[in-house]
């Protein structure tokens, strides 16, 4: 498709006042656009304000409460006039541990914030989305792809959310919108460094399954140039670090066997043993 222009788009950010989440509103203002960001913090406002009094807007709300949602795109229609595109990035890996000892209740936070929390925002600005052809970014994962050992419920969300893009990519075709999903490998974001650099078990883990030139560290202004410049494209995927992008491929292939290795491994049951002992 022809590339679109981000001067003078609106664009929502759940998540925005992250690492990933403050690195793309900086990208898209670069490039001309608004930027609403919602957030949990209390002080999202002002964090936005600080971004910019003019093209920055922020409200703090609970991407798993829809009516909130809807309220925060309410107000920045009311401040900029529409949306035209929305980033589903908010969302939580949860702690290291195998699925039979990790409690209920953290598991449904998991899926209730990365997945619901991705539907209920991408359906707060579905109308504007459709209204204005724009664009539904969503944040998954290599994890959609790798083995998730470890912290099963975040890679299952993000399995979750590479079947959203997927089906809302060939869904908003008819309206001439589309969808946009980004895998990104391990970015240098408070979620890594106190879901998997706190947790060396996790690390070791991590390790079993990817091989090392894979475990390269992006960035947050580099995976929001790439979130960005896929926006410009209305490119369908993403994927950063572009070396992941054999493995998403060959997956259907290679999984098998390392599922298979994996589950032999006395390394990886020792470390997976060691999760459950805590």
């Amino acid at each position: 498709m022809t590339a679109y222009e981000l001067a003078g788009k609106v664009v929502l950010i759940t998540g925005g006042t992250g690492g990933l989440g403050s690195a793309t509103a900086r990208a898209l203002l670069s490039r001309g656009a608004r930027v609403g960001i919602v957030d949990l913090q209390v002080n999202t406002p002002e964090i936005a304000a600080r971004m910019s009094p003019s093209d920055v807007v922020g409200f703090t709300a609970d991407v798993c409460d829809r009516d909130a949602l809807d309220d925060a795109v309410a107000h920045i229609c009311e401040r900029f006039g529409r949306v035209d595109v929305v980033i589903a990035n908010a969302g939580i890996m949860g702690r290291g541990s195998t699925l039979r000892t990790l409690p209920a209740p953290a598991i449904d936070k998991v899926l209730a914030v990365n997945v619901n929390g991705a539907i209920n925002t991408v359906n707060a600005a579905m109308k504007q989305i459709v209204d204005n052809q724009g664009q539904v970014v969503l944040i998954s994962s290599v994890f959609a792809f790798l083995n998730g050992m470890g912290a099963i419920p975040y890679a299952m969300s993000k399995a979750a959310i590479e079947q959203l893009g997927r089906g809302l990519r060939v869904e908003l075709a008819q309206h001439g919108a589309s969808a946009t999903t980004a895998y990104f490998s391990l970015i240098q974001t408070d979620m890594i460094r106190n879901g998997v650099d706190e947790d060396p078990t996790i690390g070791r883990l991590l390790s079993r399954t990817t091989p090392r030139a894979l475990l390269k560290r992006l960035e947050p202004d580099e995976a929001a140039h790439a979130i960005t410049h896929a926006i410009e494209h209305r490119s369908p995927r993403v994927i950063r670090p572009a070396r992941w992008t054999p493995l998403s491929v060959l997956r259907g292939v290679l999984n098998p066997a390392i599922d298979a290795r994996l589950a032999r491994d006395l390394t990886t049951r020792a470390l997976l043993g060691k999760l459950e002992g805590r």
